[in-house]
């Protein structure tokens, strides 16, 4: 058994790729799972039990434990019976891995009210709502004097911590959004037992295939490693192993974020000085026109 055992996890999203990859190693180690997802389109729209359930029944058919969910993380509803059935089926909570998203790419001129208010639902709505749920469950745990061993994994993103996209103006501020809801959530939970942090994974799913640009090289990428026996550099299962350690009941780490893309691991800083300029009187506009590049 491996070093998950006997932790319950939520994991959203993971009907298919990096989400995927995370249930089923949570699963080998020992976890028990809820496989979220809605099984919707790269957009969001749509609605398909198959992805969730497919996942949970390959677990369960390797003697794992897993139940299918689809509840839709972006309501607040969904995420509370999200969390309750995690409860229920299981017998408690250890672990939420938010990993659930959807793409509706444009540039800032011709994006729609809808594109945007759906990216930061379902990414910065959707963290937010099942952390809530979860860690109400949590704090009543520790003031019944049952103090949890929690973590919770989010999901934030290059575009939104590093690299940002021209295109991704939705997408890139709820993923920066969600790399600060971590530190807030660390934070604040710490109290009640429980460690956030966030990964920042570049790999082959079906949203960076359907990224101009990305997908491309993401596919030469696999055909060069498979045809060659080599090691494949943005094989979503690369971003697994991270994230099973932060779950992990001996992981001390809180309030970090990591880059992580095939074998390497980064660890993040965010805003932070890099120059200063100071006066011992009232600015002028010409004395900072003069001093601030």
């Amino acid at each position: 058994m491996g070093g998950l055992a006997g932790r319950v996890a939520v994991i959203t999203g993971a009907g298919r790729g990096i989400g995927r990859e995370h249930a089923l190693l949570f699963a080998r180690e020992g976890a028990a799972v809820v496989v979220n997802d809605l099984g919707g389109s790269n957009s969001g729209d749509g609605v398909d039990v198959g992805p969730a359930q497919e996942v949970a029944n390959e677990i369960v058919a390797a003697g794992g434990r897993a139940v299918a969910n689809t509840d839709d993380v972006a309501t607040w509803a969904g995420a509370e019976a999200l969390i309750a059935q995690a409860i229920s089926a299981f017998g408690g909570l250890d672990v939420v891995v938010n990993n659930a998203g959807i793409l509706r790419d444009g540039f800032i001129p011709s994006l729609s009210e809808s594109d945007w208010d759906a990216v930061v639902a379902v990414h910065l709505k959707g963290h937010f709502a099942v952390i809530h749920h979860a860690s109400a469950y949590w704090k009543a745990e520790a003031k019944a004097g049952r103090r949890p061993n929690a973590a919770i994994i989010n999901t934030a993103s290059a575009s939104g911590v590093t690299v940002p996209n021209a295109g991704q103006a939705n997408y890139g501020s709820a993923k920066a959004a969600i790399a600060a809801l971590t530190l807030v959530a660390a934070d604040e939970l710490e109290r009640y037992g429980v460690r956030a942090n966030a990964i920042a994974p570049i790999a082959r799913t079906r949203l960076t295939l359907a990224t101009p640009g990305m997908g491309a090289l993401m596919a030469a990428e696999a055909a060069e490693a498979e045809a060659e026996g080599s090691f494949d550099a943005f094989s979503p299962a690369n971003i697994s192993p991270l994230v099973a350690y932060l779950a992990g009941e001996k992981c001390p780490i809180t309030g970090k974020v990591f880059a992580v893309q095939g074998g390497a691991i980064s660890e993040l800083a965010g805003w932070h000085d890099v120059k200063t300029i100071e006066t011992d009187e009232a600015w002028s506009i010409d004395d900072i026109a003069a001093r601030l590049p």
